[in-house]
């Protein structure tokens, strides 16, 4: 079989699993892939999947790990909703993840583990591999992990560091399989084991045989072939929404001309944030690790008030416990970046899972009248983007800002175009250099809660220069001198000035923008974050079956874009697909009094495509049939 020309099938998109115990290292087996697959032009997009358990117990379904990516010729907006190859290292990952494949998959399974103890710990009574269970795939049967030994056999490690170069042939093999690169692999397992040659041999060697195994076994009798997408030109990256984030809040603090400072407590999934920015100091970026969550946001408005870029990362419960500090920014009028990673709740809840449960937290979370813009970047490129968009309303209308990202974001990753520095938006702290007001006596003055006329905004006066001192603190401020005030009138303007400072952030970003390629769709599906892939690619489904749909996402959830209303006042019906239990639509129903559908889920896991365009084409084809107004003739708009 070595001397024969093996035939190449060319496939449009492939969707790939690694699965395997949290020890397996399927995770940066997926990542690797991932690296060399963007290389060659794909589109790509990732979802890797982790245990909630640090180190759950070996071979049992909670120590599941896997790691999927879904690459295409095309533009793809999800990492798929169903695996085409399945790569399970041992039965419990052949059983968590089996539900999930569709008749005619191919599985990959490493027989090594199947053994009596390790299937009855998975929940097997029988061997699946024997009974007939997986007839309706085609699998691959193999032991890789006693192969792998076998070809590491002359570096001198024990058997069990040798079984851990397993995941290697299996990256090598599916590299044969779909014609993936090896020089980035070989070049990142030099440098990642240079300090310990053996194990990098090992993994080289190992990574090699499954290539070669592939190359000569008569078990794979074909290599595919995945053409590059097309793409616009310029330089790329794949990157996560983490480091995507990162990334942005440096980039925001260059363009504003001010120094980055990171208060944070590691909480997963968030803590990557907080490692990509303590890489930055080439940028100036300090990095805190507090504490706790109290102290890392109340370092971060401290570095607002010395004039730098305050920005603090949490999940969920970190969110509630900076809910008196965020409070005391809204009172002192000053610019804080709050980034809130979003995992299922309530309490500890699900911390290696996504949901978008926190956007009722995020808009009323806070003793008080305490608004603050909310904005959602709706893919991992995006959130670059977002964290700018993020920076530039919190320091131009100083005010705190919370930035809703979510676990399916952060770990997930896809291609990111770089920008070029000059096409950033402008970001002006504009601080207070003087005095701003000239009293009737002639004498000049600061008024620390003068506003601009259209921003609202108060000046932003670091403490240290001269004639601009004023009082800060959470008690209410008077207006204009921010002097301490009991007054109840003065109360009274001052909510109502700050609600009036966040919704003029309004007149200050774009209208929503809505996809409706027929102009005649009756149905509006609206979401906004992590839900945009999803929903897009439903809605591509939908129009292919020949029914008109319109999609509209929103980055801007406090305030909402000035003409939202009247895009849903256009359309008959309104579906809100959410990680939630309806938390935006409820916004939008008592904002805007529409009929604002929930379509929910709150599994830990994101939306398939398949699911929400099963309901979005029940919606269509209970909507009512269309009737003229003249004749009295029913039509059926979509036939």
């Amino acid at each position: 079989m070595s001397d024969l020309i093996k035939p190449v099938e060319q496939l449009d998109r492939v969707v790939i699993r690694f699965a395997g115990d949290s020890g397996d290292g399927m995770q940066l087996t997926g990542d690797r892939f991932t690296q060399e697959t963007a290389s060659l032009g794909n589109d790509v997009s990732t979802l890797p999947n982790f245990p909630a358990e640090i180190r759950a117990p070996q071979g049992t379904l909670p120590g599941v790990s896997s790691f999927q990516v879904h690459f295409a010729n095309f533009d793809i907006l999800t990492p798929g909703d169903r695996p085409d190859v399945l790569v399970a290292m041992n039965p419990a990952a052949l059983r968590a993840n089996l539900g999930d494949l569709a008749a005619g998959s191919t599985v990959i399974v490493d027989t090594h583990d199947f053994t009596k103890r390790n299937l009855a710990k998975a929940g097997y009574t029988d061997n699946p591999l024997e009974t007939g269970a997986l007839d309706e795939y085609t699998v691959h049967a193999l032991d890789l992990t006693g192969t792998t030994v076998e070809a590491v056999k002359d570096f001198g490690l024990t058997r069990k560091d040798a079984a851990r170069a397993k995941n290697m042939f299996a990256l090598g093999l599916l590299s044969w399989m779909f014609g993936r690169p090896t020089d980035g692999t070989l070049g990142f397992l030099q440098r990642r084991f240079a300090k310990s040659p053996q194990v990098r041999d090992a993994n080289i060697t190992a990574f090699k045989a499954g290539w070669n195994f592939g190359e000569t076994t008569e078990a794979f009798s074909v290599r595919y072939e995945i053409a590059p997408a097309a793409m616009p030109k310029g330089r790329y990256r794949n990157i996560t929404g983490n480091v995507a984030l990162a990334t942005g809040i440096v980039a925001a603090g260059e363009v504003a001309g001010l120094p980055v400072f990171l208060g944070a407590y590691p909480i997963t999934p968030a803590s990557d944030i907080l490692h990509e920015l303590s890489k930055r100091k080439d940028f100036g970026v300090t990095t805190y690790q507090a504490e706790d969550e109290i102290a890392g946001i109340g370092a971060a408005l401290g570095a607002s008030y010395g004039g730098a870029l305050g920005v603090t990362t949490t999940s969920g419960p970190g969110l509630a416990l900076k809910s008196e500090t965020i409070g005391l920014a809204v009172m002192l009028e000053l610019p804080l970046l709050v980034v809130n990673v979003q995992r299922g709740g309530p309490s500890t809840g699900l911390p290696t899972k996504t949901e978008q449960s926190d956007l009722l937290q995020a808009m009323y979370g806070r003793n008080g009248e305490a608004p603050v813009p909310v904005v959602a970047p709706q893919s991992p490129a995006d959130c670059f983007d977002a964290a700018i968009e993020a920076v530039r309303i919190a320091v131009t209308h100083r005010t705190p800002v919370i930035l809703l990202s979510d676990g399916y974001l952060a770990n997930g990753s896809e291609p990111w175009q770089i920008p070029e520095a000059d096409a950033l938006p402008a970001i002006d702290p504009a601080f207070a250099t003087g005095p701003n007001q000239l009293s009737e006596d002639g004498t000049e003055r600061f008024l620390p809660y003068l506003r601009d006329p259209e921003t609202m905004a108060r000046p932003w006066a670091p403490p240290g220069v001269a004639g601009l001192e004023h009082r800060i603190g959470g008690l209410e401020k008077k207006d204009g001198t921010g002097e301490i005030s009991y007054d109840p009138d003065n109360h009274d303007l001052m909510v109502r000035t700050r609600q009036s400072k966040v919704d003029a952030v309004a007149a200050a970003i774009p209208a929503i923008q809505v996809d409706d390629p027929d102009g005649h769709a009756r149905v509006l599906v609206i979401g906004w974050g992590s839900t945009y892939g999803p929903i897009g690619a439903a809605c591509r489904l939908v129009r292919e079956t020949g029914f008109p749909i319109a999609q509209a996402h929103l980055r801007h959830l406090n305030p909402f874009p000035s003409n939202l209303g009247e895009i849903l006042a256009a359309y008959e019906r309104v579906i809100v697909p959410e990680m939630n239990l309806g938390q935006l639509s409820l916004l939008l129903r008592a904002k805007y009094l529409v009929d604002a559908r929930p379509c929910t889920t709150v599994r830990g896991m994101p939306f398939g495509s398949e699911e929400l365009f099963s309901i979005f084409v029940d919606e269509l084809e209970n909507l009512p049939a269309l009737t003229d107004m003249t004749t009295g003739v029913s039509h059926d708009h979509h036939r």
